[in-house]
């Protein structure tokens, strides 16, 4: 006998638990979350988690993701406090001519109402003193900070629960199959039916699409992260390749390897990235670390996210991103407007997977 759902989500990292929390504020109708291993063993537990709006171009991808910041102290309220620290963020550049890259950037934001300052040497050793001397200037943007995704994901599961939805941990799908009204989810554990199916598997995502004929173009990148000792207050903003954590901790790091999904650290990157931080800070170098840990992230093939309805498929969605941790609150909340109004408060046809694909027959 198969089990029913209203809504299917496959995916339980922290995209995947937003729309089931979003989704499940208005409609508790039936929503079960189905991931192959168990909440912060894949991507989402395993990052420097920026919630980062400056530097990210074009300009609009920007500013999608400064409205996803401006939703976290909501949700914070919803769901309790996830350690959102909106510390600023710091993007240092070493030459002039990323100085000039610098002020061009700045330009097109502030045509969409995004502010950020160009900051020259002196304006950024006044704000970050331990920051090598040899930095040109910096980037800085009031809206970036970073978050416990920990604390996150898990009271995003918790608040889903209250609001009845069901989870199925160490449960992979191993096919799925569409009829005229309805998806058929075979996993380890048995049969499911439901009426919408939202995919939502991260670096999973192009072999959910394969069993539906549909192509997601998202491959895996891995990124290491260095962590060392607790040390004494540092940094005081967000910076882009490290971050100081609320127990003194310092996180470093943002390497993008395609090895699949090959988790395993190597000196070689290790390496780059201890020395990136001695360019960086060069107090560091006195700093023991204390481990080193790899994450898969999902990144597709031009970079930007991967939402909204699969055309040609009636009651089927994707959202499949980097950056995952910056925009769970905006993607939640667009989804379910999508699936409950069918349209979205804020545009989303950019990111619409039709710009890879033609459509599918529709049923």
């Amino acid at each position: 006998m198969n089990t029913s759902y209203e809504t299917i989500i496959v995916g339980g990292g922290v995209i995947g638990n937003s729309i089931a929390f979003h989704l499940s504020e208005r409609d508790q109708e039936g929503i079960l979350v189905i991931d192959k291993n168990f909440p912060l063993s894949g991507t989402s537990g395993s990052t420097q988690a920026w919630v980062w709006v400056h530097n990210k171009t074009p300009a609009s991808y920007a500013e999608f993701s400064m409205y996803s910041a401006e939703l976290y102290p909501y949700l914070s309220r919803k769901i309790g406090d996830v350690e959102y620290k909106r510390t600023g963020g710091l993007s240092p550049f070493f030459t002039e001519k990323d100085l000039e890259k610098a002020h061009k950037l700045a330009q097109k934001y502030s045509e969409l109402g995004i502010k950020i300052k160009v900051l020259n040497k002196e304006e950024v050793l006044a704000k970050e003193p331990s920051l090598s001397p040899d930095v040109v200037g910096a980037t800085f943007s009031k809206v970036d900070g970073n978050i416990n995704p920990f604390r996150l994901v898990d009271l995003l599961i918790r608040a889903s629960k209250k609001q009845g939805v069901a989870y199925s941990y160490y449960n992979r799908v191993l096919d799925i199959e569409r009829t005229e009204n309805a998806f058929i989810v075979h996993t380890q554990k048995e049969t499911y039916l439901c009426k919408k199916l939202i995919l939502a598997g991260g670096a999973w995502s192009k072999e959910l699409g394969s069993y539906l004929g549909i192509h997601v173009p998202v491959k895996q990148v891995r990124g290491q992260i260095m962590v060392t000792e607790p040390l004494a207050p540092l940094l005081n903003y967000t910076i882009s390749g490290m971050r100081q954590a609320i127990n003194g901790e310092v996180l470093i790091g943002y390497s993008m390897e395609e090895v699949g999904f090959d988790r395993r650290g190597t000196l070689d990157v290790i390496q780059e990235t201890a020395n990136m931080a001695i360019r960086y800070v060069p107090s560091l170098a006195n700093a023991n670390v204390v481990r080193c840990f790899s994450g898969i992230r999902a990144m597709p093939k031009d970079g930007y996210p991967i939402i909204g309805h699969v055309p040609g498929v009636q009651n089927l969605y994707v959202a499949a991103m980097h950056s995952g941790i910056t925009l769970a609150p905006l993607i939640g909340t667009l989804m379910t407007e999508l699936i409950l109004d069918g349209e979205t408060s804020i545009p989303i046809d950019d990111y619409s997977i039709t710009r890879f694909q033609e459509p599918v027959g529709q049923l």
